[in-house]
Order: C-alpha cells, then structure tokens, then sequence
C-alpha cells in the first residue's frame, strides 16, 4: 500500500466535521472532485469504505469513526510538529549548550538561567564544566554553542567573542591568618598559596602579577574548582587568589573561616562571551540576551 498521505486525511476529517463532500471541498479550497478523487483513493488504499454517501450528509462507517478517531490525532501530531520546528527557528524552543567554569555556574548562571526562563521557558541549556580553553575548542568543533571564557582569547576560526564583565582578583585567607588590609605579592609569596593549574586563564593571570612585581610563587597545591579552593582556604590550608564574584540580593553568608583581602597593586579577570557563527542564530541569542540584561536593557 502507498503511503497515507496528510491531505487526505485532512480531507476526511473535514468532511466529518462539516457533514458533505461539498462542505469539505469550499472549507479546504479544492475542487469537488478532487475531494471525490482523495475520499476514493484513501478507501482504496486501506481496503475498506470509510464513508456513506448518499442524499442525506455524509456518515462515517463503524471502520470510519475508528479510522477518523487516529487520523485527527496524527494531524494534530502533524501540526505540532511544524509548529515545534518553526518555535526552534524562531529561537523559542531549542537546546543551547554552554561551557563554563565553575565559579561562573555557581554564580553568573544562575540568575541568567532565572531570567531565560521566565522568559523562553521553551528553551533548555544544556552547562558543561570547562575550562576557557576547552570551550573555545569546543566551539570551534562546532559541539558547543555558547561560552563564558576568560580574556584574552587568541582567535579561533568560527567563534566570535565580546566582552561581558570585569571582576577583581581578591585574596581569600584564613581567617585566622594576621594580614595588612591590603595584601601585596612580596606578602602572599611568603605563604602557601592554592592556585587553579597551569591550563586556566587564571592561573596565567595571577602568575603575571606576582611576576611583573619581580617575585616567584609557587602553589601548594592546583585545582580548577574554585569552591574546592575556598574549602581549604577555610580549613587553613593557604590562601588563593579568586574573582570577587558578586551575588547581589542573592548573596549568602560569608565562612567565618575565611577572610578576604583586596591586592596591591589591583589585579582584574576580564570576562567575555564566545558565540560559535553556527549558533549565533535561534535561540542562542536569547541566552547571550539573558547573561547581559544591562546591554539589551539600553539598546531597548
């Protein structure tokens, strides 16, 4: 058997719905034959008479009204479908995958994530723990579509990357420990110290400083999981040099264990946005849109 073709079931349940032939062929614009033609064609196919024809309206047969009852929830089915398919173009459904690293999960997502909802709850972000390298590879490789990275990034072909924020590079320490105000990198180099591995941007990032005041850190210990840092901080392990990140109205309370420190000199983390040209488009940028409300608040 051929097979069952959509207008024909649409043809059928119009004529169940309207009660003629004639009905059905102004409702759907066709000609009267065609839908003859449609009606004859589909019970030749299946074998079997669907409707009753005669003077009176059209009746369904017993093997009609079963057949109807399937094709109206295969049209709906149908239609759901297109429309599926025309939300995700229109960036209102759709999976968008983001790479990160942990402090930006813990703490830039989540009111980003808050705010996407409550605006295209259709849309579902997929956050993979990576590091900036990582992502940039990764967006490249076209398996990611979005990305928070440190700055600078060297260009990579097919990822395009904006600024987002700029947050200060603090010292957490043990509470315990007698500290200046203010903590240089002649004072932090005489201490333990907890850094992120050589991979991250941080790491890099605080290596220049102590480095530009002509001194030489080195780490008791490297981790990439900057609340797994503030844990051991807290527990009087050495100090780490962390962003500042802020919580606003969310903020929890601080670990009595921990102290924090401003540096001198001041030492920043740039922030940006890596978008790959291939998901720039759909419901990507409702996201970009959701992780810097500020811009899109001013452009509106």
């Amino acid at each position: 058997m051929r097979e069952l073709s959509l207008d024909h079931l649409r043809t059928l349940v119009a004529i169940a719905d309207l009660g003629s032939l004639a009905n059905a062929a102004r409702a759907l614009h066709l000609a009267a034959p065609t839908v003859t033609v449609q009606i004859a064609e589909l019970e030749s196919r299946l074998g079997g008479q669907l409707l009753v024809r005669g003077r009176g309206p059209a009746q369904a047969t017993a093997l009609g009204e079963r057949f109807i009852a399937r094709a109206r929830r295969l049209l709906a089915d149908a239609d759901d479908a297109v429309e599926d398919v025309r939300r995700q173009l229109a960036g209102q459904t759709g999976r968008v995958r983001v790479g990160a690293s942990t402090g930006t999960i813990a703490h830039l997502l989540p009111p980003a994530l808050k705010r996407l909802a409550r605006h295209h709850p259709g849309i579902d972000v997929n956050v993979q723990v990576l590091t900036s390298n990582d992502s940039m590879a990764r967006l490249a490789a076209g398996s990611l579509d979005l990305a928070v990275v440190a700055l600078p990034q060297a260009p990579v072909r097919g990822v395009h990357v904006t600024p987002l924020r700029r947050e200060a590079v603090v010292a957490f320490l043990p509470a315990d420990w007698k500290a200046p105000r203010r903590l240089t990198p002649q004072w932090l180099a005489e201490r333990p110290l907890i850094m992120n591995d050589a991979s991250t941007r941080l790491y890099r990032l605080t290596a220049e400083w102590f480095s530009a005041a002509g001194v030489h850190c080195r780490p008791r210990i490297e981790l990439n999981y900057n609340d797994a840092i503030r844990t051991l901080v807290a527990a009087g392990y050495g100090a780490a040099l962390l962003p500042e990140e802020s919580h606003g109205d969310n903020e929890p309370a601080r670990d009595p264990r921990i102290a924090i420190r401003p540096l001198s000199p001041a030492l920043w983390r740039q922030l940006g946005l890596a978008v790959s040209d291939r998901g720039a488009s759909g419901p990507t940028r409702f996201v970009l849109e959701a992780l810097q409300p500020e811009k899109h608040a001013s452009a509106a």
